[in-house]
């Protein structure tokens, strides 16, 4: 499994590619913008994106989805708690920054325990609302992408719609402290962290 981490958008938000070695089947997670470094990283690779998930549906994670998928053809999945934010500018968020922008609906929605497979590899969705109602992590074999649910050091933020402090905090405790300590994190924003060390040193959850 190869994870290439690229920042993108105008907030700097953590896109991921996630792409199997041996079927070069890969899917983008969070394409925040910067549709042409993502797809240049894909061309590099010699990637075939499958599906582009979003975490959740602010802007600073979907603003790529519309271009990335007329280019590739890629399905885009979220999950259905967040389908609506796509097409409301005051739900997601860019009527706050300033812009008016919608998107197209998603292809498939997600529910908790649902698995997305690609090559070789498996996803599995964890609901872990907090950021907001259809917030997830996506957990595989020694790593989970938790989107603005859980950052090294921190927690995302629940003052926006659909947020809500001690949803995030349940989420993460009962869903992604759960996993083993040895589990890389792939956060929305910032670096990578482990699930130890945020057991041990992440004030919001001591």
């Amino acid at each position: 499994m190869i994870i290439k981490g690229i920042p993108v958008g105008f907030m700097g938000a953590n896109c991921y590619v996630v792409g199997c070695e041996k079927t070069k089947e890969a899917v983008v997670i969070d394409p925040g913008g910067d549709v042409a470094k993502i797809r240049l990283y894909l061309d590099e690779q010699g990637f075939t994106l499958k599906y582009i998930i979003d975490t959740h549906g602010h802007i600073d994670h979907i603003a790529g989805n519309d271009e990335l998928r007329e280019a590739t053809g890629a399905k885009i999945m979220i999950h259905e708690a967040d389908a609506a934010m796509l097409g409301d500018a005051k739900q997601n968020l860019a009527a706050f920054m300033g812009f008016a922008k919608t998107f197209d609906s998603a292809d498939e929605l997600l529910t908790d325990g649902d698995t997305i497979e690609f090559g070789e590899i498996k996803l599995e969705v964890l609901h872990t609302p907090g950021h907001t109602r259809g917030g997830i992590s996506l957990k595989t074999e020694g790593a989970v992408f938790t989107g603005d649910t859980l950052f090294n050091g921190s927690i995302g933020r629940t003052d926006f719609p659909g947020g809500d402090f001690d949803t995030i905090i349940n989420s993460i405790k009962t869903k992604i402290l759960a996993l083993p300590d040895d589990t890389e994190v792939y956060p929305g924003h910032m670096g990578q962290s482990t699930i130890g060390t945020e057991r041990r040193c992440n004030p919001f959850l001591r």
